[in-house]
């Protein structure tokens, strides 16, 4: 029956640990490749070390604690020890990473959101409780500047909503891969046509229609972004270039450059996280939320594709975008 009850232990994914008195008797292969296959007849102490779990064991109780940095820095565990006979206990360890790292994020987006959005909020309302003093309501040209940067806070919550609501929506297909078909290139020109000065931004592509499976308003509002940020970010005289190259390999670069100053090294692992600025002050100048590059990385994580951003200093900044042609 021992033989028989440790076959089955093998088979269950969840790290699975046999004590006898403090040793461990029996290590399933999930908590081996966890712990370490030397496990096997040592004693918890240096199994697990950690004082709450050995707090645990020797309780004589069953019950359950959270430990910390088991397999990599950072990581969180629970440990649940049974009593399954005399001198003898069953533990279980899961890791609770993802969920931890899940719920401190979203915390973190509702704070930043918050943030964000009651820096403007309380612009308004300033502004507004001044213009109901006679002093300033009733002169016109002080009245006509704060009604001015009243309609720019104003604008800036809507597009940090409007941005808000987009990364919602496509985080709720985030894996549903498209299956409509789109031209890139199309949405490419169609995205640089809006653009008031055509002289601004260059667009060079080695095919002149470049279909995939794909949804075409995200596309073209993952385009649309990176051009808005080299446009906005960029200037240098020297505009912005938009390059399309499809290959036989099935997949289509896009790439956009801009020759402004440049982003400092220390910045660009964390370009795509929510609401990270490198120049805060700047990024609200010109009606930047903060949401842009994360919209576009998830834009391209659910066609299955990559985004990568490189850049020198004094040399300018280039956004790619790598899609698979055929997704079917």
């Amino acid at each position: 029956m021992p033989e028989l009850a440790n076959q089955l232990l093998s088979l269950i994914d969840t790290p699975i640990l046999r004590l006898v008195g403090e040793r461990v008797d029996f290590a399933n292969p999930a908590a081996q490749a966890l712990l370490g296959q030397h496990i096997g007849q040592q004693d918890i102490r240096l199994a697990l070390r950690d004082p709450k779990a050995v707090e645990l064991v020797r309780s004589g109780q069953s019950g359950r604690t959270k430990l910390s940095g088991l397999s990599v820095t950072g990581s969180i565990w629970e440990m649940e020890c049974h009593i399954i006979g005399e001198d003898r206990r069953m533990i279980t360890l899961t890791d609770l990473s993802v969920q931890v790292s899940v719920a401190r994020a979203h915390a973190d987006f509702v704070a930043n959101a918050s943030h964000e959005l009651r820096t403007p909020l309380t612009a308004i309302l300033g502004y507004v409780e001044t213009l109901k003093d006679p002093k300033a309501g009733d002169d016109p040209a002080t009245r006509g500047r704060f009604l001015d940067i009243i309609g720019n806070e104003a604008r800036r919550m809507q597009a940090l909503v409007s941005d808000l609501m987009s990364l919602s929506r496509i985080e709720a297909v985030r894996h549903q891969v498209p299956t409509d078909r789109a031209d890139l290139a199309a949405i490419a020109r169609e995205v640089i046509g809006e653009r008031t000065r055509d002289e601004e931004v260059r667009f060079d592509t080695n095919r002149d229609n470049v279909e995939l499976a794909g949804d075409a308003g995200q596309l073209a509002q993952a385009v649309r972004n990176l051009v808005d940020n080299a446009v906005k970010y960029g200037k240098s005289g020297k505009g912005v270039t938009v390059s399309l190259e499809a290959t036989d390999r099935g997949w289509v670069t896009l790439a956009i450059r801009d020759f402004g100053e440049g982003i400092s090294p220390e910045h660009l692992p964390r370009l795509t996280e929510r609401f990270y600025r490198t120049d805060t002050a700047r990024s609200r100048a010109e009606g930047g939320t903060g949401l842009g590059l994360a919209i576009v990385k998830h834009i391209v994580e659910r066609h299955r594709g990559r985004f990568d951003i490189s850049s020198r200093s004094g040399e300018g900044t280039v956004a790619t975008i790598m899609l698979p042609i055929d997704q079917l």
